[in-house]
C-alpha cells in the first residue's frame, strides 16, 4: 500500500464518504496518522484512505463502536508486525541454510576407491 502523502483532508473525506470532522476525530483517537505539511495541512496516503474505508466497514457493516474499532485495528496492526517479523526470520533462516549448504559443499571430499597397485614391473 502506498504510504506517500497525497490527499488533503477534504479529498480524503470525499474518497471515503465521511465528513472531514470525522477524519479529525479518527486522527485524534490514533486510528489514522496523516502526515503534515510545513503549514500543518493534513495529507493522507492511499494507505490512510484504505484504513479509513476499513473503519467505515467496521462501523457501518459490522456495527462496531469506536472502542471495538480500536481493538480490531490494534489486532490488525499487531498481525502486520508479526507477519513482518516472521518474514524477516524466514529470510534469515534461508540465508543460514544456504550458508550451511555452501560450507558443506566446500568441506566435502570426494570418495575415490583405492586403486590396485600397478603390476607392470
Amino acid at each position: 500500500m502506498d504510504e506517500r502523502p497525497r490527499y488533503m483532508i477534504s479529498v480524503a473525506a470525499e474518497l471515503v464518504g465521511m465528513h472531514p470532522q470525522t477524519l479529525r476525530i479518527y486522527e485524534q483517537k490514533g486510528f489514522v496518522r496523516p502526515q503534515r505539511t510545513q503549514g500543518n495541512t493534513r495529507l493522507y496516503s492511499d494507505a490512510d484512505v484504505e484504513r479509513l474505508r476499513a473503519i467505515q466497514r467496521l462501523t457501518t457493516e459490522i456495527g462496531l463502536n469506536l472502542v471495538g474499532v480500536e481493538r480490531v485495528l490494534r489486532l490488525e496492526d499487531e498481525l502486520v508486525r508479526m507477519r513482518r517479523q516472521l518474514d524477516r526470520m524466514e529470510q534469515e533462516m534461508r540465508q543460514a541454510i544456504d550458508q550451511v549448504h555452501r560450507q558443506y559443499r566446500r568441506d566435502l571430499i570426494l570418495y575415490r576407491p583405492p586403486q590396485p597397485p600397478d603390476r607392470r614391473s
